[in-house]
């Protein structure tokens, strides 16, 4: 049942968050948008598999085999429910939201892309959303297109529309920027998309941790997601995809699981999701991940939405006063609202020398092109530094976060 208040109430869950750090204090930890901290109640889920249960999946008829296997198919029924999937049999794992949008590339892609067919993507797009396209652009000869930015640095919606045509094949746009902090207009962005007769994946590793998401009402063909950034264990992700889709693509990796039956010149394969998952799959990643569902189910997505937006805000208007910086992205008052994480510079100071003089002092942001080089040269810049809150973040530590970088910056003034 939902009901519990993000925010201070939930730290004791993540016993990292009194980890000390260099300053004697208890690191403050702002690089949510990297990874999350883990809950107890993940932790005690790995754990228990690995004490109670330990066996492999779909493999076995003895007891420890069955509770492994009805565990595993149990944190997949949970991950499809968290994103409103019609069945769990949308829901494949993989090892992480790179590994998924790859999959796509390298069975639908390379079945449906030809010569001349255009992929629309956009100049804010993760590293793991563009070069799995260029690779399969440079196989095919497909041409890749550019969407750009607004006035307020969000995607710019006209040139989407513009950009989407008769050769497009494939829309594969994020979700929320890790970068800067837009919300994408979904239900244009499948609409336009839909109307050429093109498929869309969604990059939703910035959205499923952050807010409600049904992929029946987002309409995309995919979407891609991380457990380490939504409270679950690394080594782990998922695509959803719809299943009619599924069900055209072609199997990736070979190996044992993902087959039917095996001769010596050939083979068949099983039905989604078990086509895509070869081999021995990340049983206990898969479980916490599962535990990671039921952990935000138990705030209630909508919760954890309404918090982020109003301590992410505080994070912005908190750091528009810090004279001399610059934060990338949309304000929070955008039409779509933004997401609760700052890319910023300060202007003289390099973001990596300004995050390593903030780690002395206890606070951990992260430093460089968050996987978003393009992006970067963009805006004109080769680096900025990145605060990003989840759910147990508060506006005590955004305000010691400004403190502390005040002192940096008059540190590099002297």
């Amino acid at each position: 049942a939902q009901g519990r208040a993000a925010g201070a109430g939930l730290r004791p869950d993540f016993p990292i968050l009194e980890e000390p750090g260099p300053a004697e204090r208890a690191i403050t930890y702002l690089d949510n948008a990297a990874t999350s901290q883990k809950p107890e109640q993940v932790l005690a889920a790995m754990d228990e598999y690995y004490r109670h249960m330990n066996s492999n999946v779909h493999r076995g008829v003895h007891t420890l085999s069955a509770r492994a296997t009805e565990a595993y198919e149990a944190a997949r029924a949970k991950v499809a429910a968290f994103v409103g999937a019609r069945s769990d049999r949308e829901v494949v794992f993989t090892r992480n939201a790179s590994e998924a949008i790859n999959l796509v590339a390298c069975t639908w892609g390379e079945e449906n892309i030809g010569e001349g067919d255009e992929i629309v993507l956009s100049v804010a797009e993760h590293h793991s959303n563009l070069v799995p396209w260029q690779l399969l652009a440079a196989r095919k000869g497909a041409v890749l297109r550019f969407v750009g930015l607004d006035q307020e640095e969000g995607l710019d919606m006209d040139e989407y529309c513009s950009l989407v045509g008769p050769k497009t094949k494939l829309v594969a746009l994020q979700h929320v920027s890790n970068t800067l902090g837009c919300v994408n207009d979904v239900e244009t962005i499948v609409w336009r998309a839909k109307a050429v007769g093109a498929r869309v994946l969604l990059d939703a590793c910035q959205s499923v941790p952050h807010m409600p998401v049904d992929v029946q009402a987002l309409g995309a063909d995919w979407i891609a997601a991380s457990s380490h950034k939504m409270c679950g264990p690394t080594g782990i992700g998922f695509l959803w995809g719809d299943m009619e889709v599924l069900e055209s693509m072609p199997p990736w990796m070979g190996g044992g699981e993902m087959i039917q039956d095996v001769f010596l010149d050939h083979s068949t394969f099983s039905q989604p999701p078990m086509r895509f998952e070869a081999g021995t799959p990340a049983i206990a990643e898969a479980i916490g991940l599962g535990a990671a569902c039921d952990y935000l189910s138990s705030i209630g997505m909508e919760e954890v939405h309404a918090y982020e937006n109003e301590v992410g805000a505080y994070l912005y208007n908190r750091l528009q006063e810090v004279e001399g910086l610059r934060i990338y992205g949309p304000p929070p008052t955008a039409a779509r609202g933004r997401a609760s994480l700052c890319a910023f510079n300060v202007e003289g100071i390099h973001a990596t020398d300004v995050s390593m003089i903030l780690d002395t002092k206890g606070i951990a942001v992260r430093s460089g092109h968050h996987c978003t080089q393009p992006l970067h040269r963009h805006l004109g810049i080769n680096a900025s530094a990145r605060a990003s809150l989840y759910i147990y973040n508060t506006v005590e530590e955004v305000d010691q976060l400004v403190d502390d970088l005040r002192s940096t910056i008059d540190f590099f003034r002297l």
